[in-house]
């Protein structure tokens, strides 16, 4: 397992400090964690696609402190992954703190606590958003892991358990601070909405009114625009990205493109989708192997190569391919036709738009 060098206890707490405030100093567009999808690989794609930040998939504490391989997978922080947090979650407070010290060793960029993961075989054990069913207990655990580590604690969460007239998030999230939590991440469901409904944004800026900490707006962040309107009337710190990245990682580009420059970017290009198909590909089956690395991938594909013409067929081929050379070879073959029609379409576009009239004084 490649691991970034251990936390330097010596070094000084202003200089940590310093790094964690760095990383929301401008706005960052962050990749959510998420379960088998946000691994090492695609963080370097959606890093180079322009996500400041990255965070680990989820890593069950027990399987961290069993010395399970999936679990150490997960930690394992390799030369330029940086920054990325390490998200943990669990039900026990003294096993988080055990897995908040070991993945603190790997020295991420802060330790996430994850406090939000809807999903019921979680939830039901008192992990996840199940902490949100005994909010005491929960600002008492993330203390007792604050106290317990020399990195920046932060937290996601949701804005509720269930249907309450009043969410206990605004209450709680200042709670929280007060306890020494770095930052927040807000997702602005409830746990039992899981993905259900419109994210109500509003929660994110009461809470970003309530606290001094950063906090991060998660939830229906779909394209630029979204990311551009999160910030302007939320005072979100930061916007969380999840599954539209799964499918479209161009998203982090496009965001910036329009955050830093007011301007939209130009769509990815026939040749970009396809690279990354076989970026994709290649870096998987030499990770994980075959055929597993290769139907690891599939959850990406379909959205790498949206919307172009004749998508829905190759897609049926490549999900039907389980072995790195015949993946390659249904690209390469089907490549040079799309791109072909992609460029008729556009000069056919480009003839039949109207001319903009000459200016005359």
């Amino acid at each position: 397992m490649l691991c970034a060098p251990k936390l330097d206890p010596d070094v000084p707490t202003v200089a940590v400090e310093n790094r964690f405030a760095a990383l929301f100093a401008g706005r960052p567009v962050i990749l959510a964690p998420m379960e088998e999808v946000t691994d090492a690989l695609f963080r370097r794609i959606c890093r180079r696609l322009g996500a400041e930040l990255c965070v680990t998939e989820f890593v069950n504490v027990e399987g961290l402190l069993r010395g399970c391989k999936k679990a150490a997978r997960k930690v394992g922080l390799g030369p330029g992954d940086e920054p990325t947090a390490i998200q943990i979650y669990g039900a026990d407070v003294g096993r988080l703190i055990e897995a908040a010290r070991v993945a603190e060793q790997a020295a991420p960029a802060f330790i996430d606590i994850n406090c939000g993961c809807w999903v019921p075989k979680i939830a039901r054990r008192g992990a996840g958003s199940g902490w949100l069913r005994a909010p005491d207990a929960m600002v008492e655990m993330v203390a007792a892991v604050v106290r317990a580590v020399a990195l920046p604690v932060t937290v996601k969460t949701r804005i509720g358990w269930g249907d309450e007239s009043e969410m206990p998030i605004v209450a709680l999230s200042r709670r929280l601070e007060q306890v020494g939590v770095r930052a927040l991440t807000i997702h602005c469901r409830t746990a039992k909405a899981g993905l259900r409904g419109a994210a109500d944004w509003g929660w994110a800026r009461l809470v970003a009114e309530a606290v001094r900490i950063p906090v991060v707006l998660n939830g229906d962040v779909r394209t630029a625009d979204d990311a551009r309107r999160a910030f302007a009337t939320t005072g979100a710190a930061g916007v969380m990205v999840g599954r539209r990245a799964i499918e479209h990682p161009w998203i982090f580009r496009e965001a910036r493109s329009l955050l830093d420059h007011g301007a939209a970017c130009p769509d990815p290009t026939v040749a970009e989708r396809f690279e990354l198909c076989r970026e994709h590909l290649r870096a998987m089956a030499e990770a994980r192997g075959e055929p597993y690395g290769i139907r690891a991938v599939r959850r990406h594909l379909g959205g790498y190569i949206a919307g172009l013409r004749g998508a829905a067929e190759l897609r049926r081929r490549l999900f039907s391919c389980d072995t790195l050379t015949g993946s390659i070879a249904i690209l390469d073959e089907a490549e040079p036709m799309m791109r072909a029609w992609h460029e008729r379409a556009r000069d056919s576009a480009e003839a039949v738009a109207p001319a903009v009239p000459a200016i005359t004084t």
